[in-house]
């Protein structure tokens, strides 16, 4: 490991590459309804159908009632930083301060799909759908090049990669389409890169531009920051990830890397402080507590991070079982939680003793329990979603701590535990997004 060069692929490995991140991308595109008249047919909902009667304010056609992030970003290139016009009926989580509706969601959510609004308007297409296409297949290629960082075989690396980005609980949530579950799925690719560039060819300024990437989306990334500096400062400008030999990195060095990794988080954050103090008259308000009647609802009765939130959140996080039902298809998960390890079984992998390098794997395991802590506490445990969407920025972590436990060829056992969370969540899926069986 360390700064090793590209790992050579040969020409089947090559277009198998290639393969994996279109196909990946393909079938997340593809999971979602695309169309509203699909969605009619599927679930003969009157009201999308009297939506499509009333229009809309914007000639886009959506994937998803949650397009805030693109709305916003909609205004943002008309040099707006709110909506002038009333957004639509379920564009509800929006605060109307001095005449504008604003989002409560950080200034870096919208910058990550302005591009995609740019594009859009040069080419009329789905801004949403090619999000999720970005997501499923940059992710698969950012884990597939993790895994190969590793030393793992070609073969081990894609099953791996598979078993992350097709047998885990992003799939079906980044298919939903909304803005949040697109928000948690850009801040796992930031977190993938910028452990990539940390660990296997420590590039602190790239490492830096997505690990901004990745907080811009979720704020609650940067509760890592302690652990990509020290993962940083361990590999520092060495170029490799084991600890020097004969000596350590001089502290000048050191200074440079963390410095090079921090400029452009460091611009965010000031940038997202001005974009706060701009929309609601302080730098520390994101406006979650300014929604209508937010603080009114039942799990925010104890404030909107609160201690008395966490056994409710680590129910549905790690135990929440599928229900049974009369009729088929029997069992079906919850529309709003579900273990994470009954989800996706692979994970148990991660429990495995040993490790390559143990720090790192220490490392995985202190980013794990600050991102747990941070939504456990959340009044909220995430709405609709498939599992535990907000361990979706966990994914990462939970990869390293595979690719660190993980050694040889994957036995039958892993194989099996891998081939099953690929059928549940392609049975997910499609019981949320193409089926009536759950619905919010």
């Amino acid at each position: 490991m360390g700064d090793r060069p590209s790992p050579v692929w040969s020409r089947k490995e090559f277009v198998a590459a290639v393969a994996l991140t279109l196909g990946v991308a393909f079938i997340y595109y593809a999971s979602h309804p695309l169309l509203l008249c699909r969605q009619l047919i599927v679930r003969d909902d009157a009201a999308i159908y009297a939506r499509l009667k009333v229009g809309d304010d914007l000639p886009y056609a959506w994937l998803t009632e949650s397009d805030y992030s693109f709305r916003f970003a909609d205004a943002l290139l008309k040099g707006k930083l709110g909506l002038t016009e009333e957004p639509p009926l379920w564009v509800n989580e929006t605060i109307l301060l001095r005449g504008e509706y604003f989002s409560v969601f950080p200034l870096g959510s919208v910058l990550t799909v302005t591009p995609l609004m740019l594009a859009h308007r040069a080419i009329p297409f789905s801004a949403a759908g090619l999000a999720i296409a970005l997501i499923g297949g940059v992710g698969a290629f950012l884990f597939l090049r993790l895994a190969l960082a590793y030393d793992r075989s070609f073969r081990n690396a894609l099953f791996l990669t598979l078993a992350a980005a097709m047998g885990s609980w992003l799939w079906t949530n980044t298919a939903m389409g909304g803005a949040w579950q697109l928000a948690l799925g850009f801040a796992m690719l930031g977190e993938l890169g910028a452990i990539y560039y940390t660990l296997m060819r420590p590039r602190p300024f790239l490492a830096g531009c997505f690990f901004a990437f990745a907080f811009g989306n979720r704020t609650e990334v940067i509760l890592t920051t302690p652990v990509f500096i020290y993962l940083l400062l361990r590999s520092g400008e060495c170029k490799n990830l084991e600890r020097p030999p004969s000596r350590r990195t001089p502290a000048h060095s050191r200074a440079r890397a963390l410095a090079r990794f921090c400029a452009v988080p460091f611009l965010l954050g000031i940038a997202t402080l001005v974009y706060n103090f701009a929309r609601f008259g302080s730098p520390f308000d994101f406006g979650l507590a300014r929604l209508p009647g937010v603080l009114d609802e039942p799990w925010y009765r104890h404030g909107i991070f609160s201690l008395r939130a966490i056994p409710a959140n680590a129910w549905q996080m790690l135990l929440e079982p599928w229900h049974r039902v009369g009729g088929w298809p029997y069992l079906l998960p919850s529309g709003f939680g579900g273990s994470i390890f009954l989800n996706a079984p692979f994970l148990l992998l991660i429990f495995q003793r040993g490790a390559q390098h143990r720090d790192v794997k220490v490392a995985a395991w202190i980013a794990i329990a600050l991102l747990t802590t941070v939504f456990w506490c959340h009044g909220n445990t995430g709405g609709w979603q498939f599992s535990y969407r907000g361990a979706i920025v966990m994914l990462p972590w939970f990869f390293l701590l595979l690719l660190e436990t993980g050694r040889g060829a994957i036995s039958k056992t892993q194989m099996a535990l891998i081939a099953l969370s690929i059928a549940i969540n392609a049975y997910a899926t499609y019981l949320f997004l193409w089926t009536n069986s759950i619905q919010p």
